[in-house]
């Protein structure tokens, strides 16, 4: 019954804002044309956190500005301007506050010194844990969602002196950073809007790599949930250890754990408070395995953003589809990337807007299909939760928008997001490719400054410039 009324749901768009989703998707995308418009109604059940009916027409943006916003975010004077943009000199700079209150002091969060430091009985605790979890759930559906799963499980957990020989530190440091300056503004503007204690809800929690960020935020409730039933128990066993480090006087937000398939399950089914409302729903690196299919994609959306607050935010990171199909379009195969990361594509020129599938790999963390997220089309079903978009930008927009302020600066370096370049006697760079530092090397002889720069290699900026940060707010 409720696969029928999503599918009533699905199809009761009009026929004036399923013309513009179809010919906006077309001019850039490509899209076929039998592929299932997306529905505009509200949720079944109405969110007593304060939902309110949404408008009966709505627009996307208009194909041009979507082939606008397609071809023009990589032209040759970006790509420059994509590798200079992360070199920081050593330096102080100027920067400005963005709003952003001086009280708050981010400190290292997720820096490798903060990971929690278990001895021999808890690891031994923790091995005993991870031995009882069965190798896949056994309430998992065969197919796209148990692989998902199985890898994460699969996924080992390293020490700090492996992690730092990882080709790519630097650039999980570097998304991490941005991962902390995100949620650290949003929490900051919900302080701004309120004085009671704040809930989040962390939609694919992973092994809790967001712990510190949610305790350095002064946080009063925190609900992780994920789909890999190993990475919630090492969420959980990480929450406990720092827990237990905490002084006497020392606050730490109340937590709870979920394992569940957000694109599948509802969670509100699941939490110990099935009245509870959120004020931050936190979904990094995770909308991309839900839109396998429209249910699956309006489910997670639901679990998302139906039990937020208004005023509340849900916000995340994602890959850039636009980037993501440039590069495809430029490629002389179905795939692309480099040493670091690879994409590939079943075939060029058809990319339907749920189910578009493609194989994601980056050096020694992930290994996973994914689909391609369509921008306008996430904006446009969040609607049906009465949620507006606030925030965009590519991951170079945010670094170049947020590097200005002078805390954030000093958080990249205490992440050590950047790699010092060039290396000193007893060390050696990250990569080993010749023109991987080129343009370091150029901006250091064209400037005055102090050694060493802040920088990554041209492989991870590569990496990391598919992604996007987004925030959408629940209305009023």
């Amino acid at each position: 019954m409720e696969n029928s009324t999503k599918a009533e749901e699905c199809e009761k768009i009009s026929d004036e804002a399923k013309a513009s989703i179809v010919s906006e998707t077309e001019s850039s995308f490509g899209i076929n044309k039998n592929t299932t418009a997306l529905g505009t109604g509200l949720s079944e059940k109405a969110s007593i956190c304060g939902q309110v009916d949404t408008p009966k027409k709505r627009k996307m943006e208009s194909a041009e500005d979507l082939v606008k916003e397609s071809t023009s975010e990589e032209d040759t004077p970006s790509k420059k301007r994509k590798l200079d943009a992360g070199i920081v000199p050593e330096e102080k700079g100027s920067g400005d506050n963005e709003g952003i209150s001086k009280k708050r002091r981010m400190e290292t969060d997720d820096f490798p010194k903060d990971e929690p430091s278990t001895g021999d009985g808890t690891q031994k605790k923790r091995k005993r844990e991870l031995e009882d979890v069965p190798e896949k759930q056994k309430n998992i559906e065969e197919g796209h969602s148990s692989a998902v799963a199985a890898h994460y499980n699969e996924l080992q957990e390293v020490g700090l002196e492996k992690r730092s020989q990882s080709r790519i530190f630097y650039l999980r440091n570097f998304n991490n950073w941005m991962k902390s300056v995100l949620i650290g503004e949003f929490l900051e503007n919900l302080r701004q809007k309120k004085k009671r204690d704040i809930t989040v809800l962390d939609l694919g929690c992973g092994k809790g790599g967001d712990l510190l960020k949610w305790k350095k935020g002064r946080i009063n409730k925190l609900v992780c949930t994920d789909i890999a039933d190993v990475s919630v128990k090492q969420c959980q066993q990480r929450y406990e250890d720092m827990k237990n480090r905490c002084r006497d006087n020392e606050y730490i937000f109340n937590a709870e754990f979920i394992t569940a398939d957000c694109s599948k399950e509802l969670l509100i089914d699941k939490f110990r408070d099935p009245e509870m409302c959120f004020d931050i729903c936190s979904c990094q690196f995770v909308c991309h395995y839900s839109f396998e299919s429209y249910e699956q994609a309006d489910t997670m959306l639901r679990n998302a953003c139906e039990r937020l607050s208004p005023g509340g935010y849900f916000i995340g990171t994602t890959p850039n589809s636009f980037e993501l199909i440039r590069r495809l379009e430029t490629s002389e195969t179905e795939s692309f990337g480099n040493e670091i990361y690879t994409v590939k594509f079943q075939k060029k020129g058809d990319y339907p807007l749920f189910g578009c599938k493609y194989d994601f790999n980056l050096e020694g963390v992930v290994d996973v299909p994914e689909f391609l997220v369509y921008f306008p089309l996430l904006t446009e079903m969040v609607k049906k939760y009465n949620m507006k978009l606030v925030y965009k930008k590519t991951f170079l927009e945010f670094y170049e928008e947020k590097i200005k302020n002078n805390e954030n600066k000093m958080l990249l370096k205490r992440m050590q997001a950047l790699e010092p370049y060039p290396a000193n006697e007893n060390s050696k760079l990250a990569s080993e490719k010749v023109d991987d530092y080129e343009h370091a090397a150029k901006y250091m002889k064209n400037s005055q400054v102090k050694l060493p720069l802040g920088t990554l290699s041209k492989s991870e900026w590569e990496a990391t410039s598919i992604y996007l940060v987004f925030a959408f707010e629940k209305q009023r």
